[in-house]
């Protein structure tokens, strides 16, 4: 990383004297240095950066060479159409850490041609490639040359989604453009392909799951009686209405976030940044009116940048710089101009102070890759003022842990309270109080649906469709009843006269007014024709119309159910998916702050390493 910090000032200096290395009189004619010009140049910045004349002319070489290189890649580029990828390694693939790898290569071949040259000259079994934090698409898995084929489970870190073809140049790859390479361990691949043998074959398994755990989910309201489902809440618990469309991408969203964060915590990072690259592209089908009232997206960018950190590809430096720019711009929106907004909806910041630290010290790591060494003290001063507040004193911990307290709830507590014993014993109290109140009312809620559902079902409505209509009544048994009786005119008028119910001049009415072809004709049938109240009915539900309205069924002849009226379980509720859903929501914590439970300790080895780098030379301005 020091190497990094001088290049990037000798740079800055070169820059601004506009001095080109790769011409004369710094390089000759067969791509020598110009010994007595170099040397010249290295005793006259020496000073400017604080270091040996030695260790500038070592650096200035470096420059010189990697300009050298780039000079004939961009010659022979616009010649032979031949690119010069640099490519950034796994740790223990790399011969010599100092060392750059590239890779010649056409930009208009294949991704999975470049996947395959790539594990075959550096001898990696299995990879996956990153451009500048976006996943480079290859149109199928296939093991890597010399490799057994094999079949696909939970290839979460290792290939992308199965799609058609896709070429380098498709995907924004150029000429010199920094390509990360990520692998997984030949073990855990064999492990999961055995265990999904017999079903997909080739394809990305673990990212598929979590999707497809999370699509289930997001399609589900909370109206079938067992099913577990997700609802997006405010900080209070409040259920927040959110278009349908948008619901489900959130939903997938922080599905991929929380798979992620599970899996940074078992240190899994190139797992974890896969999970995390994933979350990213849902978040980006949200409203920017919604990522701008959440912190959740700002906490995905600061986990993307950590694990770059963790895999030491913080050569990524403009994809980092702009995750933790859209990080912060996101924290001010959602917290407020001095976390305002935070205070007034939670009374305190504390917890969240542990974000900003995390933002800080990676936007010192930053400033100093770049060779801004002022930028990086002034942001490391921040964090180690944040630190000393973040710090717990381990007796405070312990006494609140013997009054019954967990060690989250605890940590959480006191960091609330800046530090303040009784003050977090109260909070904590109060907070369990109000998890405690919030659970009392969802048993009410179910129970008082139970009643209802009752109530429809002896008026001969199968249970699915009288929870769902009472889900969309928000409880009222009346309106859902009316729901119910609307919906079974609607289905006989279509049965009986589709043609007059969704007459073109009926659906180009509704057409006009903004809503799509498909919802208009469906809310047309639903309202039995009436142009009027399927306007309304589309502008309750933001043009969309929910499954349960899609799907319901007329009440039966009897004035009760028989078993038989009861519909067949859907793949919803398959085993399947069953076992889906279940494997997802292992990773959701049950805690809605556990983002926010750091115990500090990665960050505190990275405060030490950066105090280090910051100490080995005198303050200067670059």
């Amino acid at each position: 990383m020091a190497e990094l910090n001088t290049e990037a000032k000798l740079k800055m200096h070169l820059k601004q004297e506009k001095i080109q290395l790769w011409n004369p009189p710094y390089t000759e004619d067969n791509n020598q240095p110009g010994a007595k010009h170099m040397q010249e140049l290295a005793e006259r910045y020496a000073p400017l950066v604080c270091l040996p004349v030695q260790e500038v002319g070592g650096a200035l070489e470096a420059i010189r060479v990697q300009a050298v290189k780039r000079g004939k890649g961009n010659k022979t580029f616009k010649e032979t159409s031949m690119a010069t990828l640099e490519l950034l390694l796994p740790r223990d693939s790399k011969k010599d850490p100092k060392t750059k790898n590239h890779l010649e290569t056409r930009l208009d071949v294949l991704v999975q041609e470049v996947v395959d040259r790539i594990a075959e000259e550096f001898r990696l079994k299995h990879i996956k490639l990153i451009l500048n934090g976006k996943t480079l698409c290859a149109g199928e898995f296939r093991p890597a040359a010399g490799t057994e084929a094999l079949r696909g489970h939970n290839m979460a870190c290792l290939c992308v989604f199965v799609l058609s073809d896709q070429r380098l140049d498709e995907q924004g790859v150029k000429n010199h453009s920094k390509v990360m390479v990520l692998k997984v361990s030949d073990t855990e691949l064999r492990q999961q392909a055995r265990e999904e043998e017999e079903k997909k074959k080739n394809q990305n398994e673990s990212l598929q799951r979590t999707e497809k755990g999370f699509q289930i989910l997001s399609e589900r309201d909370g109206s079938e009686e067992t099913s577990p489902f997700l609802e997006i809440a405010d900080q209070r618990g409040n259920p927040l209405k959110i278009p349908h469309m948008e619901k489900k991408a959130l939903i997938l969203a922080m599905g991929f976030h929380e798979k992620g964060r599970s899996l940074m915590k078992k240190k899994q990072f190139e797992n974890a940044l896969c999970h995390l690259l994933q979350a990213d592209q849902q978040f980006s089908k949200c409203g920017s009116a919604l990522l701008g009232s959440v912190d959740n997206f700002a906490v995905l960018q600061l986990d993307i940048v950590w694990c770059y950190r963790a895999l030491e590809a913080l050569s990524c430096l403009d994809d980092g710089k702009s995750r933790l720019q859209q990080a912060e711009d996101c924290f001010l929106k959602c917290y407020g101009e001095q976390q305002q907004r935070l205070l007034m909806i939670k009374g305190n910041t504390g917890r969240e102070e542990v974000l900003f630290l995390r933002l800080y010290l990676l936007q010192s790591l930053l400033s100093y890759i770049e060779g801004n060494d002022a930028q990086a003290r002034h942001q490391l001063s921040k964090v180690e003022s944040l630190y000393s507040r973040l710090c717990l004193d381990s007796e405070k911990m312990a006494q609140l842990m013997a009054l019954g307290f967990n060690e989250r709830e605890a940590r959480l507590g006191l960091r609330a309270c800046q530090g303040d014993l009784q003050e977090a014993a109260i909070h904590i109290s109060n907070q369990r109080q109000e998890r405690d109140e919030l659970k009392h009312r969802e048993r009410q809620k179910r129970s008082r649906k139970m009643e209802g559902i009752s109530t429809l079902t002896e008026l001969g409505f199968s249970r699915r469709d009288a929870a769902r209509a009472l889900h969309h009544a928000d409880g009222d048994v009346d309106r859902a009843y009316q729901i119910l009786l609307d919906s079974s005119r609607a289905a006989q008028l279509t049965n009986n006269n589709t043609e007059g119910v969704v007459s073109p001049e009926r659906v180009e009415q509704l057409l006009y007014l903004g809503f799509d072809r498909e919802a208009s004709e469906a809310a047309l049938r639903l309202t039995g024709g009436d142009v009027q109240s399927a306007t309304q009915l589309l502008l309750d539900n933001q043009g969309v119309l929910p499954p349960e309205l899609l799907s319901v069924s007329p009440p039966s002849s009897s004035s009760s159910p028989s078993p038989t009226s009861e519909e067949p379980s859907t793949s919803s509720n398959s085993t399947d998916d069953r076992e889906l859903v279940n494997e997802v929501l292992e990773d959701i914590s049950r805690h809605e702050e556990d983002y926010l439970d750091l115990t500090l300790e990665e960050e505190s080895e990275l405060i030490a390493t950066m105090k280090t780098y910051l100490s080995q030379r005198p303050t200067h301005t670059v």
